[in-house]
């Protein structure tokens, strides 16, 4: 039994209040088996709700400079909800917005004409966003293949992102049930409007995002914990604050 198999089992003893029988009592052992089989198959025809972890959500993107190199530019602090059905991907679904005052060259002038009327425009258009539309196994296990609607500078096109899944399973900091996978895309920024330069300066925009994202209502709680806990050291710091005040 696997550790996100095991969380679920302890979740559904929880939630049902279902008392684990002594060895002594072989029926009610398998009424117990077959009522946490049945809620675990259950559990594993819908699909998960996970958000998207800002701070582990980004990506980069290259082009050719006039045949002589290929700079590249990042994106950061995407958000989003994803809906992931382990048992079949292909009921998956995604969307993400993504903050394109975060985009970043390293080059302060670079960056200044990206945000500019002539490329991004990003005073009038700050975010894109991703909806995905169909989600299909790839050719190997793990892989994906994810087509949606990619809204840019004003203009949505249907995009297709080859998906790698890297890893299923509890975050051992924090552990919240976690996915984090990979995606790469190719595409045109004329289709965008963003064709300033063509065909100097390459068309074609190849695409590295990486993401992860965690399971939404196991989150909740632990971010509510975790400001608690925050609440209580800053009334403590307070009070000692405060004792510290009266001393003479």
């Amino acid at each position: 039994m696997d550790i996100v198999t095991r969380r679920l089992l302890v979740e559904f003893i929880r939630r049902e209040r279902v008392a684990i029988p002594s060895a002594k009592e072989p029926f009610m052992i398998r009424r117990f088996v077959f009522a946490a089989a049945l809620a675990l198959a259950s559990a594993q025809l819908y699909a998960t709700t996970y958000m998207l972890e800002p701070n582990y959500t980004q990506g980069v993107f290259r082009w050719n400079h006039l045949g002589f190199s290929s700079p590249a530019a990042q994106f950061s602090q995407g958000e989003g909800t994803l809906e992931f059905d382990q048992a079949d991907p292909a009921k998956s679904s995604v969307k993400v917005t993504i903050p394109l005052t975060s985009l970043n060259t390293g080059v302060p002038d670079l960056d200044d004409d990206f945000r500019s009327e002539d490329f991004f425009d990003i005073a009038k258009f700050p975010t894109a966003t991703f909806k995905s539309t169909k989600v299909e196994k790839g050719t190997a296990p793990g892989q994906l293949k994810v087509t949606g609607e990619l809204s840019l500078h004003g203009v949505t096109k249907s995009v297709t992102l080859d998906v790698t899944v890297n890893k299923i399973g509890i975050n051992p900091r924090s552990n919240i049930p976690t996915i984090g996978f990979n995606a790469t895309a190719t595409l045109k920024r004329s289709d965008f409007g963003l064709g300033e330069y063509v065909p100097q300066v390459g068309d074609e925009i190849r695409i590295h995002i990486i993401s992860q994202a965690v399971e939404a209502k196991a989150n909740t709680e632990h971010l509510k914990v975790v400001a608690a806990e925050a609440a209580k050291a800053a009334a403590e710091k307070a009070a000692v604050a405060q004792d510290a005040a009266k001393k003479p």
